[in-house]
């Protein structure tokens, strides 16, 4: 079986072919990125999916090279070479194409997105990098997390700065006999009065149970979505509202009932059970 004739020409034309496509390549993902960004897509979505379209170039462009370069290799050749390498390749390394695939996935949906702050499994962060085959979370404790995008895909996934605004809660449980009606009151005007809580939509505050001398009032209230925004709004509820409520003089209490043992019963305890007391 003889080699197939190489020529000088072959050889010109093909290199052509081989940095004319390279070139067209970096033309396709500047300017398949820049489109992507003036439609809204994010900057990494529009970066990685740039880099694809011009790595498809690219091969398309080796391909051409290679059937210029050696005229008896037809295409159907070289793409059923490229079936067989690419089955060998799937099941060698199928979790990292797994990972790929699932970052292609993760990229083209863009609801996840750097400076994103998310709760994934154990994990709680700000998203600092996306690339193809993992995710970079910098955990709030300072932590970096390396989060394999397949993990990342099949896992239920909470982000937290997925809308602007957030929905906080907190309770106080309240004597039975304080003025309810004054004390619910209260606790609106003392949240709507902090520069932590949104306006809109506007705090509530609601009765949700009864215990044996106390009723548990829950606070509801907006701030901005990002972890320290919603900590600094609880922190000045907890404050404002607690402060409130001594000024005015409402009594906050618990169902909790503490027995102090007087004289009597110790004696009756130390006559039962002797000087050790009870087990």
């Amino acid at each position: 079986m003889s080699l197939p004739e190489i020529t000088w020409k072959g050889v010109a034309v093909a290199a052509a072919v081989l940095v004319g496509s390279v070139l067209l390549g970096q033309v396709v993902r500047m300017a398949f990125g820049r489109a992507l960004r003036w439609r809204g897509r994010s900057e990494e979505s529009a970066q990685v999916f740039g880099r694809l379209l011009g790595w498809v170039v690219v091969a398309l462009g080796i391909g051409i090279a290679l059937t210029v370069l050696f005229p008896s290799v037809r295409p159907v050749n070289i793409l059923g070479g490229v079936g067989i390498v690419s089955i060998a390749a799937g099941i060698a390394f199928q979790t990292v194409l797994g990972n790929l695939f699932a970052g292609i996935v993760i990229l083209a949906r863009d609801r996840i997105q750097v400076g994103d702050q998310i709760a994934l499994l154990e994990q709680a962060g700000t998203v600092v990098e996306m690339r193809l085959s993992s995710t970079s979370v910098r955990t709030f404790d300072g932590r970096l997390v390396l989060v394999p995008n397949g993990v990342l895909h099949s896992n239920l996934v909470t982000v937290q700065t997925g809308y602007e605004h957030v929905r906080s809660s907190i309770t106080i449980e309240l004597a039975d006999d304080d003025d309810l009606a004054r004390a619910q009151d209260l606790a609106v005007s003392t949240m709507r009065a902090l520069p932590q809580v949104l306006d809109e939509p506007a705090p509530e505050a609601f009765f949700t149970a009864v215990g044996t001398k106390a009723v548990v009032l829950e606070l509801r209230f907006w701030s901005g979505a990002r972890q320290l925004e919603t900590k600094e709004a609880t922190d000045a509820v907890i404050q404002a509202v607690l402060g409130a409520f001594a000024d005015a003089g409402i009594e906050t209490t618990s169902d909790a009932v503490t027995v102090d043992a007087g004289p009597r019963l110790q004696r009756t305890l130390r006559e039962t059970f002797g000087e050790q007391g009870p087990a």
